[in-house]
């Protein structure tokens, strides 16, 4: 069976595994200020756990399109007392920091993150040094530029390619810095630069991406393409086009999917299980 080691845990993966996300920020794209203290957000992630969720995915800046960086002090002082919450209050659960920042990083494996999360894709030696330090899995994702410029007019000649190539040599670099390849998943980075057609395009092609090894991630919830298919434009009310793309990342070969919005995602799964006799 194929496991994704993580810290305290290896993640089997004989089933796509759901990871809730926990914006600890007041202006994320989608549900911004919703839990940003931290006796919200630990109530949320309570809340994500009894839903279903395999992963909580703990962020504390906003990489939404046009976003604007915080301070690294400001983005510890959202997510690593959550994260040490977590570890210690809530129900047992793999945590994941989702950062580009070496030092929230580093501070926050040391409150007990299980997985970094890294959507600029480990660009940053510094963050290749902290995963190799330690025992987290790393999640290598794909973003094209920065996320305040990164959808000024995205081009590729080839996405897939251009994509599949990237993380590859990402995760060859990190495995030649000392990461065992069962901690390293990958990311396609589904919005982070990318045309309405480009996601489409990403999307189809999945198995190809699956095809490197590692366990894939997919992170298509309430996404901007999700309403130029639908026509809607709040982010909130993505629910049913979200779980669509969930369930089609699954039966492509995603092994973890990213979402916002677990308690709809795993009960999609687990219909769709039953009618394929699992």
């Amino acid at each position: 069976m194929r496991v994704w080691k993580c810290g305290r845990y290896a993640l089997e993966l004989d089933r796509p595994l759901v990871m809730g996300i926990l914006n600890v920020t007041p202006d994320s794209f989608s549900d911004g200020g919703e839990h940003e203290g931290p006796l919200e957000a630990l109530a949320w992630a309570s809340r994500m756990c009894e839903q279903g969720a395999d992963i909580i995915d703990v962020g504390g800046e906003s990489t939404r399109p046009g976003s604007v960086e915080v301070t690294v002090a400001e983005e510890l002082a959202r997510t690593r007392p959550v994260i040490a919450r977590l570890v210690t209050d809530a129900p047992p659960v793999v945590v994941s920091i989702d950062t580009r920042n070496a030092e929230v990083a580093v501070a926050c494996i040391e409150a007990g993150a299980d997985i970094v999360n890294d959507i600029s894709g480990f660009r940053d030696d510094a963050m290749v040094r902290i995963a190799a330090d330690s025992d987290a899995g790393v999640v290598i994702m794909h973003m094209l530029g920065e996320p305040g410029t990164m959808q000024d007019a995205p081009r590729y000649d080839d996405v897939v390619d251009e994509v599949r190539g990237y993380l590859d040599g990402q995760a060859i670099r990190l495995v030649r810095a000392g990461i065992a390849e069962e901690r390293i998943a990958i990311d396609p980075g589904i919005g982070f630069g990318k045309t309405l057609e480009h996601n489409l395009e990403l999307l189809r092609s999945l198995p190809a991406l699956a095809q490197l090894g590692f366990p894939l991630v997919v992170g298509a919830s309430r996404k901007r393409f999700i309403g130029e298919i639908t026509g809607e434009q709040h982010a909130r009310e993505r629910v049913g086009g979200s779980v669509a793309a969930a369930l089609w990342a699954a039966a492509q070969g995603a092994d973890v999917l990213r979402v916002h919005d677990v308690a709809a995602t795993v009960q999609a799964l687990r219909v769709t299980d039953r009618l394929a006799g699992e």
